[in-house]
Formats: structure tokens, sequence, C-alpha cells
């Protein structure tokens, strides 16, 4: 393999220390002896960590190996060169090994709050727990003695910062006005010291702000705002460790959708603004709140959605006041992000929308493109040696549509048949969606898509051969019947 390494910036670079190797410039580029790596110097500014072109400033170490991995016998890193003094903290000198260096420049809006406290009785000790919220999601609730110690542990930890104070403690019995002005204290003290992002982002102060073993509610309950697709939002409290089926049906029960309803919507995580993940049954909704800090919907990552592929299923439920409303307004909200392509119809759809038809407007806009179709971001795939693909999912293809490494499409598109499909799989270590698809007398191939929300494709399509089936053995209309039989 052969690795080139653009490093950015008309800053110095401390040559690298080696093992019986020695480094060597030669017309302007470093070469180093043993050693494939060739160093090119370019006078650009800074801006991002790149592999192979690609952004991985934040990534995971799975997603870097995934990316080296994706660019076979090439590998093109973007490296930030230093200058002298930013090398020494990042890289010091053997005498100065023991010592700690940290940035504390860069600053973060962090919207954290400790808008409340309450008084807490537990084996018989009464005491207060302070309750703290990350961008209106709580997040833990700590007793006064808990801040005390997180601020010792991070003066330990960042000794030479020089951190705010925190409310004194006081001997005895505080009234309720006392009170309140110690939560503003810690509020205050918490909104300074997590600004600075080395200190806002390290172990101990997440550590904290996860919830503790000790449960001062009696019970380990905490409240999860989700949105709904009329744009509104409901607050359901459930246990901190329940899975996404069990907040799902919390939901579900909350805004009453009916046994036959419940069927076809999800909870999804907003990831940004034009795309959402369906969370897995298994995965802990409590845990997105500590983690999506900022997320593209003010006050909640979570969200309800439709999960289904078929049409038809969906016109069944045209009696349904609510799925309706919940179809309507997420279709709405598709055609103005452009996923659903009703540029030809845009006029009589305005005119169904303003007059709240919203039957007759589900009516129209099912016959455009993309309906009822998740499109997933622009990732690389192993058929491809340059360039991306965008993966797109419905109940009559999948389609791979050929784009550049920055997601610009191009005009090459392949659309698989179901019926064409094989096999299928995902690849944990490698984060890759997997394939196997055979072509009339042609041998079998696999393709495998190089993704992080390789698990959201492999449920996509488990999903879309669950529903063709019901298809096939006429389980939607059944279970309607039913359902209808049993209403009257």
């Amino acid at each position: 393999m052969r690795f080139q390494i653009c490093k950015e910036g008309p800053r110095s670079s401390r040559p690298p220390r080696t093992a019986g190797r020695t480094s060597q410039g030669v017309e302007g580029e470093s070469h180093l002896s043993n050693s494939h790596t060739k160093s090119a110097w370019k006078p650009a500014d800074f801006s991002h960590l790149k592999r192979n072109g690609v952004n991985v400033e934040g990534a995971t170490h799975k997603q870097v190996v995934d990316l080296i991995r994706a660019g076979e016998k090439e590998l093109i890193l973007t490296v930030l060169s230093v200058p002298p003094h930013e090398a020494d903290n990042l890289d010091p000198s053997d005498d100065s090994l023991g010592q700690s260096f940290y940035d504390y420049t860069e600053k973060q809006a962090v919207p954290i709050s400790v808008p409340t406290y309450k008084h807490v009785e537990q084996n018989g000790e009464k005491f207060v727990v302070y309750n703290v919220y990350m961008a209106g999601r709580q997040l833990c609730s700590k007793r006064y003695r808990e801040f005390a110690i997180l601020h010792q542990n991070l003066k330990r930890e960042f000794a030479n910062f020089t951190f705010p104070r925190l409310p004194g403690k006081w001997p005895f019995s505080l009234s309720e006005q006392q009170l309140d002005a110690r939560r503003r204290g810690l509020e205050e003290y918490l909104e300074k010291v997590c600004s600075i992002r080395v200190i806002g982002e390290s172990d101990i102060m997440q550590e904290f702000l996860s919830e503790s073993d000790e449960n001062y509610n009696g019970v380990s309950d905490v409240e999860l705002r989700v949105a709904l697709p009329d744009g509104t939002a409901v607050t359901v409290r459930v246990k901190k460790n329940s899975t996404t089926d069990q907040v799902y049906q919390a939901i579900a029960a909350k805004v009453g959708m009916d046994s036959m309803t419940v069927n076809y919507f999800a909870l999804f995580e907003v990831i940004n603004h034009s795309f959402v993940r369906k969370l897995a049954p298994n995965e802990f909704p409590h845990k997105l709140y500590v983690q999506n800090y900022t997320s593209a919907v003010p006050g909640t990552c979570l969200t309800i959605r439709k999960w289904l592929f078929t049409t038809e299923e969906e016109i069944l439920l045209n009696d349904n006041d609510l799925a309706v409303t919940y179809f309507f307004h997420q279709a709405v909200d598709d055609v103005k992000k452009g996923y659903i392509k009703a540029e030809e119809k845009s006029y009589q759809l305005q005119k169904l929308y303003e007059q709240r038809k919203m039957v007759m407007y589900l009516n129209m806009l099912r016959t455009c493109e993309g309906y009822n179709e998740i499109i997933f971001p622009h990732c690389a795939c192993d058929s491809r040696r340059k360039g991306h693909v965008i993966t797109a999912i419905s109940i009559t293809h999948f389609k791979l549509h050929a784009c550049t490494e920055e997601g610009q499409l191009e005009n090459q598109v392949i659309a698989f048949e179901w019926d064409e499909m094989q096999r299928w799989d995902t690849d944990e270590e490698g984060m890759a969606f997997c394939f196997e698809y055979a072509r009339g007398e042609k041998k079998p191939r696999w393709v495998k898509i190089f993704t992080p929300y390789f698990n959201y494709m492999h449920e996509c399509f488990e999903r879309v051969f669950c529903e063709l089936k019901w298809r096939k053995e006429n389980i939607f209309q059944t279970a309607r019947s039913q359902q209808r039989d049993v209403a009257t």
C-alpha cells in the first residue's frame, strides 16, 4: 500500500522519532527511509483532518479504519502541522513527562442548566438533590457533596486552570431561598466549567453528568421529550434503562395509538436536518440524551416517524384520524426537504394543503417519486473504485446512486429488484452492510456498503421483505378487517 500524507498549513514540524531509521528532506519532500510514506507540503489553511478526502474530525476509530480499507492501495491523509510551542504541549520533552498540557482557549456553548431541586428522603436520611439538564433534557440528579467531589477531581486533573468558586458549604439547614441561591450558583459553575471544551468533554465531567448509582427518585425514572410528526412534542416518564420498544410503547399509549397503528410508526434519532435513524429495539434512548448535547431539533434528539414502505397498506388507515394526521405532516415536511419530487403537482398539492384535505393530499403525493423511500447519506462502496454511492430503499427496489466523495450526484444509477436479492448481512468490524444479488444466469455477487448506519440499512431490508410477505399473504387487509369488526 502506498501512503500520501498531505500536511496543510505554513507551520513548522518536528522530525518524527524513529527506531533505527532516519528522516531526510529531498526537494521539499520529507522521506522516511524503509517506509513507503511520502509527505507533501502544500501552503494551504488547515480546516479539517481528512482520510482519503473525507473529513474525520470527531470520527470513531472504526470509521477511520473503514476509510483506510476503502482506499485500497492508496491512503491520503490530511494532517495538521503545529508551531513548536504547540508541539511541545502535544509531545512534551523528556524532562516534562508526567505533566499534563491542556488547551483552555477552545470554548463551546453548552446549554446546561440546574433549573430545579427537590427534597429526598432515603434510608432514613433527608437531603436535597439538584436536577441537571442539558438542552432541556434531564441528565441526572446530584447532591451538593457530589458537586464538591467533582470540583476537587477537576482541580486535581486540570491543576493549572483557574476554576470558578463553588457555592460554599453550610453546616445548618438551608431555607428555600438559600437552596435556590445554591442552585443558581451550581448552575453558574457548570456553565463556566463546561464552556471550556477540554474540561466539559473530559471523562470526569462525562461521568458526573451520567446518572448516579444512587437513585434519588426511589425508582430510576427519567423524562424523555419526543417530537411528533405534526410538529408537537410529548414527554413520557420511563425507567432510565428502558429499551426503544418500551419507550415507544409508552409514547404510543400517551398519544392514543391503537393496536393497528402502532405497527406503522417507530422511534427515530435525529442525526441532522436531512437524516434520521431508526433506533434498534434493544437500544437505550436515554443514553442518546447524554450523548446528543446539541441536536438538530431543539430540545430533543428523538422523534416519531412513519415506519412503512407499502403505500397500499397505508391507504387502509385512511379512516384513522391520528395516522392520517401523522402521515400528512411528515409528507409535507418531506416535500419541503426535497425527499419527495412533487414539482409537477406542487400547485394542486399546495391548494389541498391549504384546505387541510389530508387524505386527498396523500393520495396525490403517493404517486410522486420518493414517497415512502429512505435515503441514506453518501458513503463508500466496494463496487466503486472512485467516488461514493447514495443508497435509496423503497418497496419497489433498492438503488445505488453514484456520486462524488462530496455527495454530488452523478448520472449512473443501479437499481436492484427485491427478487434479485439472495442474502444480506452486516460486518460489525468493517462497519458495512453487505448483500448478495443474482441476475439471470450470472454468478451471484456480493456488494459491501461502508456506512455507520449499516444496522439501520439491514433493518430496512428486513422490513421490506416482511411487508412483501404481508402483502402476499394479505395480512394487512385481514388485520384491518378484524379490527373494524371488534370496533363495531
